[in-house]
């Protein structure tokens, strides 16, 4: 560096490993911390219900401090999907990439996109919250669009690895997929609304049923229930 150069602003350092330091550390755990506190309150209060004070109390700040990193509650919202739809992209393009049969790897997506426990699973509370809300928002709709093209392609992927490799057998791995993750939406919102219409393992076998069907298998090829 010249001797005149002026040095960076501290809050624009990094560390040996990329991470920002000082100021712009601290700004951007205050911002992660805003965003998980935001998806807590989402999923108790229902995304129409949840208020910038409802924030503020639940991270013991001021909604001046809020509004400071987040001009408006639909940017603060809107921030607070995208960073899950990341989250649940890279997920998910870790069980895609993963070593194992594409059996072995349709079947872990198959039960990653079901809930743990019906009714009980945060995520998936968050994400019907947000379709709702995305009926009058453009931005989240293209949020939501992402993440559910981010499924498709999941699927898609393993399927065509399935049918290169010689394990399946299927003429449209892309129509597949989108069948799939239709059915798989249809049972998770039953899941979430109606937990105890139905058990987590019977939504696990009719989305073996179906993936079975669509990749020219068995359904005894997939693992016993």
């Amino acid at each position: 560096m010249p001797k005149n150069a002026a040095r960076p602003h501290a809050s624009a350092e990094s560390n040996a490993d990329g991470r920002p330091r000082g100021r712009a550390a601290i700004a951007d755990r205050r911002r992660a911390e805003l965003l998980e506190a935001t998806r807590q309150v989402v999923v108790e209060r229902g995304m129409a219900s949840t208020r910038v004070t409802d924030i503020a109390s639940a991270t013991k700040v001021s909604g001046g401090l809020i509004h400071y990193h987040f001009a408006t509650k639909d940017d603060l919202m809107a921030e607070m999907l995208r960073v899950s739809s990341m989250e649940e992209q890279q997920q998910l393009a870790r069980m895609v990439n993963e070593p194992g049969s594409a059996l072995a790897r349709l079947d872990k997506v198959l039960r990653h996109y079901l809930p743990l426990v019906p009714g009980d699973d945060q995520s998936w509370v968050l994400w019907l919250e947000a379709f709702a809300a995305g009926l009058r928002s453009p931005v989240l709709r293209e949020i939501l669009a992402e993440l559910e093209a981010a499924w498709i392609r999941s699927l898609e992927r393993v399927i065509r690895d399935g049918v290169e490799a010689g394990e399946f057998v299927c003429a449209d791995p892309a129509g597949a997929a989108e069948r799939l993750d239709s059915l798989l939406d249809g049972l998770l919102i039953r899941a979430t609304v109606h937990p105890d219409a139905i058990p987590r393992q019977r939504l696990i076998e009719h989305a073996r049923i179906a993936a079975a069907h669509e990749v020219g298998l068995h359904r005894d090829a997939f693992p016993p229930s």
